[in-house]
């Protein structure tokens, strides 16, 4: 029993020891890196599986080790490392069996980009955030739909994609908004018919209608604010732009360049 455990402690030091050593096998380090994923300790499995994948590059785990470096990097929140991982991957391996993989994780890591500090913070609604990374998550996901229609992977990457559909949808009728409120009509109306035309199925249509009726009034087109109007009111007769008999009731705010206490604070993510 006592040298049992003599034995299990020399081969905790050696799997500590492992990037220093020069006669380790491949194994030991793939095994090694394991051990740092187990336990969450994700830069250390990156730096193991990276020098595996430098000293056996033509081994039985460097493929393998190039895709637990994306998965690392993705569990450590380092959203570009895991992009850039997952891009390389897929460049030098179209059609390894686990490609798809490399295609939902590259997705998984754009779409939790935003969890940083303020958004867990403050409790702010992220169709007013930059929709910069959830556009990225939606084309990575579509690629991955597109190219495996069967893979594993596919069907919670659709649900991803319903979601961030009407993120994206949302995030537009937020800066149609923004432009009624600092004058910009055509734009507000541009915005509103993106959504209307580009993301039908999405919750935020009916809001992209009322926009699009509240920028043609206040451009004095009434033709096209009519015909936009029916389509609201047809479809959306509960809409709260719309009063009990079906009229429109506009919600612009008034211009203003005053920041609140809370807006200055919050370096303009609030108030």
């Amino acid at each position: 029993m006592m040298l049992l455990s003599v034995s299990l402690l020399l081969s905790s030091c050696k799997n500590e020891d492992i990037e220093d050593d020069i006669n380790a096998t491949e194994l030991a380090f793939y095994e090694s890196a394991q051990g740092s994923l187990r336990s969450g300790n994700y830069a250390n499995a990156v730096s193991k599986l990276q020098l595996l994948e430098s000293r056996f590059p033509f081994g039985r785990y460097a493929e393998q080790a190039q895709l637990e470096i994306i998965f690392a990097y993705y569990r450590s929140a380092q959203s570009e490392a895991a992009r850039a991982a997952a891009d390389r991957f897929i460049r030098l391996h179209p059609r390894h069996p686990n490609v798809d993989y490399a295609y939902y994780l590259k997705g998984l890591a754009s779409f939790e980009e935003d969890e940083n500090f303020l958004t867990k913070l403050f409790p702010l609604d992220p169709s007013t955030r930059d929709p910069g990374a959830a556009r990225d998550s939606f084309n990575d996901f579509s690629q991955l739909i597109r190219r495996f229609p069967n893979s594993q992977y596919a069907p919670d990457a659709q649900k991803r994609m319903q979601y961030l559909r009407n993120l994206l949808a949302a995030s537009e009728v937020h800066v149609a908004r923004y432009y009624i409120h600092r004058g910009a009509y055509i734009a507000a109306a541009n915005r509103g018919k993106y959504v209307f035309e580009n993301l039908q199925g999405t919750v935020a249509v009916p809001d992209a209608l009322a926009v699009m009726v509240e920028a043609y009034q206040l451009l004095g087109m009434d033709g096209l604010a009519d015909d936009t109007l029916m389509v609201l009111s047809t479809n959306y007769p509960e809409h709260q732009s719309l009063t009990k008999k079906g009229e429109f009731r506009a919600s612009r705010s008034v211009k203003s360049n005053e920041r609140t206490w809370l807006n200055i604070i919050s370096f303009g993510l609030l108030g």
